[in-house]
């Protein structure tokens, strides 16, 4: 078993990012599907991928793929698959399921039928009759779409956007994956100034920093698989050694986050002292209408308010009308801003150079990008 597939699910309009990163991390030929990337490598794939991906949901083993449009289907072709390749006598193996667009349309009927294929599949290996499932967690997938069977199992456990830094959170924050994707989606460059004006609990300084400094995104946090029998500690040692090997810990960066709200400010401190980057971003209290900046490059990288609760719209729109004003004066630098008010250009005074359909959470968003001048050299 030299290669196996492996998927990296994402969110919806992120996939051809999750891609680029699974290139960069050597793996080439990746498949690109809604809300996952598909490709081929080893059992150390699956350690690397889980340690470096910093916009993937998650990281899940594939089985087996196969067509079912009956129930005896899903069952004998699930029980053929090599199940005790990675399930030990004493794995527990719990059965989730989805069904888009298939004839077999009963979820939890589906989820029934593949755990008992999974259990007689697992006697005839280990020659049992009954299993305890006491031992580590391998929790399968089921999904079904067009009526073609997709079996996974997840290696991850939490999402990857739980990177452990963020203990505390403003009440509605934007996920850790997200921030990235805007980051690298902006093609930021760690020798240029970045600056968040709405940093809330300092998300996205802190995802750049990460970037900029090459620190892998899973390092200080542990992932299901890491039990697993099948997948040897050595291997995790040597993912997790590179992770350090490739961390650039001192260098410089101009990084920075305001905020309105005292409060999220010295959330956002405590969170970079939790990520151990207190000293890559610096966070102050200041509403966007005094923004400045003396840099005559750089990029500003956001999440500001969208209006969704009634009673914000007139004030969203002052904001949005206010952004405009202050960011046009920043001459030089690129902005990046993510909202879903419809009408966010038309009071923002500006049409974007690009925009990109973005699901922030379940919320339809537009990443609304806006590029200043290529700068020849760094400006100090």
């Amino acid at each position: 078993m030299s290669k196996i597939d492996i998927i990296a699910t994402s969110t919806f309009g992120l996939e051809s990012v999750v891609a680029e990163e699974v290139k960069k991390l050597g793996y080439e030929g990746a498949k690109v599907e809604n809300g996952k990337v598909t490709f081929t490598a080893d059992k150390l794939a699956i350690c690397r991928a889980n340690l470096w991906l910093r916009t993937a949901d998650r990281v899940r083993l594939k089985v087996g793929e196969f067509k079912a449009l009956t129930f005896d289907e899903l069952f004998e072709k699930t029980k053929v698959l090599p199940w005790a390749e990675w399930i030990p006598v004493n794995g527990e193996f719990p059965v989730e399921g989805k069904s888009v667009k298939s004839t077999l349309f009963s979820v939890s009927d589906c989820q029934a039928i593949v755990k008992k294929a999974v259990v007689e599949s697992l006697k005839q290996s280990y020659h049992k009759s009954w299993f305890d499932e006491n031992g580590p967690l391998y929790k399968i997938e089921v999904a079904l779409h067009k009526d073609i069977a997709t079996l996974t199992i997840d290696t991850t456990g939490p999402g990857l956007h739980k990177r452990g830094y963020r203990r505390l959170i403003s009440g509605a924050p934007l996920k850790e994956t997200m921030a990235a994707a805007m980051i690298q989606l902006a093609r930021w460059r760690p020798d240029f100034p970045l600056h968040d004006p709405f940093c809330g609990s300092g998300t996205i300084p802190i995802e750049a920093a990460m970037i900029g400094r090459n620190i892998a995104p899973g390092m200080n946090r542990e992932f299901v698989c890491e039990d697993w029998p099948a997948i040897s500690r050595t291997l995790w040692q040597d993912a997790r050694r590179e992770t350090h090997d490739l961390a650039d810990y001192d260098r410089p960066l101009e990084i920075s986050g305001t905020d309105i709200d005292g409060e999220m400010i010295h959330i956002a401190k405590e969170n970079a002292e939790e990520a151990m980057l207190e000293d890559a971003v610096t966070f102050k209290r200041l509403p966007v209408h005094a923004l400045s900046s003396k840099a005559s490059h750089g990029s500003i990288i956001c999440n500001p308010p969208y209006g969704e609760r009634l009673g914000e719209k007139k004030e969203v729109e002052q904001l949005y009308k206010t952004m405009g004003q202050v960011f046009a004066g920043l001459d030089g630098w690129s902005y990046y801003i993510l909202t879903s008010f419809p009408e966010f250009e038309q009071f923002f005074g500006r049409k974007a150079d690009k925009n990109r359909k973005l699901y922030n959470g379940n919320i339809k968003s537009y990443f609304y990008q806006y590029h200043g001048p290529r700068p020849r050299t760094r400006n100090k």
